[in-house]
């Protein structure tokens, strides 16, 4: 196997799919699972390209997840992404937000 088919092994497959329909707070519950980022914990729902922006932004606020619910939870940020049009810069959930300015800080070249 070569190591850029390892690399794709080890990040799991989406489980997001299109939903265009948008809860509210008080209803959340009847969209389905697999419109969300977090789709165990219903988490960051993905329904528009706006929500998708909204999921990026806010990823390191997402509290009470472990590192595999968020790589599947960036894969499905990335699938919605590619459906909605919205461009994203980061390629591992470990460059966005604090994950981010944490390995800037350490930088020697930040300093």
């Amino acid at each position: 196997m070569s190591p850029k088919s390892e690399c794709a092994a080890a990040t799991p497959e989406a489980t997001w799919e299109p939903h265009e329909k948008h809860g509210r707070l008080t209803t959340e519950s009847d969209l389905p699972a697999s419109v969300y980022a977090f789709p165990k914990q219903r988490k960051e729902p993905l329904t528009d390209a706006e929500h998708v922006r909204n999921a990026v932004a806010r990823f390191d606020q997402v509290i009470d997840v472990s590192d595999e619910d968020r790589d599947l939870a960036f894969a499905n940020i990335q699938k919605a992404a590619r459906h909605y049009g919205v461009n994203l810069s980061e390629g591992s959930w470990h460059d966005l937000g604090i994950h981010r300015r944490k390995r800037r800080r350490a930088s020697p070249d930040a300093l």
